[in-house]
């Protein structure tokens, strides 16, 4: 089988087929195999497929396994809510871990050479196509590659969803700015690496944790581009990251002059959709169901998808090795649209939620400082076992309406 795209979610695909003994091909672009940006959360859904693939151990050497999640307020500095990551990994049994995406990708690159996943770079996809017997992909220059299945892995600007699916990515006009802070910086030595931190503010938010054991502060800074929602095409520059977070506290503003400034990432998903196989050609990953990223779910859900691909491969295997793919490609759409439908649109709400102002941004904290650290009704859903059918889905948590409460007449700031 091919698959195609190189990223965390091609190779997550490649390494669980192969481990089903299954012959796999995986198509590059790049003429190198590597992954950009910085820091990673990877939650128990995935550290739990880790442990299957037995990589989590090297997944926690690599990484950190913090002790707190904590939300503050970005204007005032104060904490609003937080989770006891080291309680949540007793109640999901699997860790919540960091890492930088660099050594997640090169984690998974590894394993798929070790699995004997044929490795090939310098193959741009132009077109995809089902056959008789399967499906075929055609390179840049011509050449063409065949097989029983084909998985398409390549990413939010994917060749084959724009084949079978007519739509186009969506701006948030929200922008990311990242970067990496060596330890030896007064900055990092400020803070706690043992805790993942994220500064909720109006139109902005600023996250920061450790990475490779201690040696790096990952920080993160996001905010809505005034210029995209004007519709100008050079949106998201470094005078808008400054002009966006004037208004944090002292902490959220001594860390933006360690952010990268000469590239930022702006922020698109797409509508969720449910069909993601096109005869003997499946959609995975970003190409499926990009996300905005508050909740953290984007490499994971990609992560999920081969898993979920190889589990049914399993299932549906003869005692000759011959793989019922039309029964295998049935079960994964049966199951993996809809989870990451909810994904996909609990992303969009958690981040209006963050970046909620005035009267609603209070209403918001009250619920948030109102919470329970050990209430888990609102991650129960995500971090739980990957459901492989629809039945074994998770229910949803129940939204709390802000309108619920009880902020003092008079304290809010409109």
């Amino acid at each position: 089988m091919i698959v195609v795209g190189g990223g965390i979610g091609g190779l997550g695909a490649a390494y669980s087929l192969t481990r089903q003994g299954l012959a796999v091909r995986l198509l590059e672009s790049a003429p190198a195999f590597g992954e950009v940006g910085a820091g990673i959360q990877l939650a128990p859904n995935c550290t739990r497929i880790l442990d299957d693939y037995g990589l989590l151990e090297e997944a926690k050497s690599l990484g950190v396994v913090p002790d707190a999640m904590v939300m503050r307020d970005a204007v005032d500095g104060g904490e609003l809510t937080r989770l006891d990551l080291r309680d949540l990994e007793r109640r999901y049994g699997y860790p919540y871990l960091v890492i930088h995406r660099s050594d997640l990708h090169g984690l998974l690159l590894r394993a798929c050479q070790r699995a004997g996943v044929e490795l090939v770079n310098k193959a741009q996809v132009t077109s995809y196509e089902n056959t008789d017997g399967g499906a075929r992909v055609t390179v840049a220059g011509g050449e063409t590659h065949e097989a029983g299945l084909v998985i398409a892995a390549d990413g939010l600007h994917s060749t084959a969803r724009r084949q079978f699916i007519d739509d186009q990515p969506v701006s948030s006009a929200y922008v990311s700015y990242r970067g990496t802070v060596p330890a030896e910086q007064p900055r990092v030595r400020s803070v706690d690496l043992s805790e993942v931190v994220v500064h909720i503010g109006p139109h902005c938010h600023f996250v920061h944790y450790g990475l490779r054991g201690g040696e790096l502060l990952n920080q993160v800074a996001v905010f809505e581009s005034p210029k995209a929602l004007a519709g100008k095409e050079d949106w998201g520059t470094p005078d808008e990251l400054d002009a966006a977070f004037a208004g944090t506290c002292d902490f959220v503003r001594e860390g933006l002059p360690f952010m990268w400034r000469d590239k930022w990432w702006r922020m698109f998903d797409r509508d969720p959709v449910m069909n993601w196989v096109h005869g003997r050609i499946a959609l995975l990953g970003d190409s499926a169901h990009p996300p905005l990223q508050y909740i953290a779910q984007g490499a994971i859900m990609a992560i999920e998808d081969g898993w979920v691909l190889g589990e049914h491969v399993a299932r549906n295997r003869a005692e000759d090795g011959t793989v019922d793919w039309g029964a295998t490609l049935a079960a994964y759409e049966a199951v993996r649209p809809e989870h990451c439908r909810r994904v996909l649109t609990t992303s969009r709400k958690w981040g209006e939620l963050w970046h909620l102002d005035g009267l609603a941004r209070e209403q918001r904290n009250a619920l948030l400082r109102a919470r329970d650290t050990y209430d888990y009704s609102f991650t129960d859903w995500l971090y739980g076992p990957t459901a492989l059918t629809p039945q074994e889905e998770q229910e949803m948590f129940t939204p709390i309406p802000l309108t619920s409460a009880d902020v003092p007449e008079g304290r809010h700031v409109a």
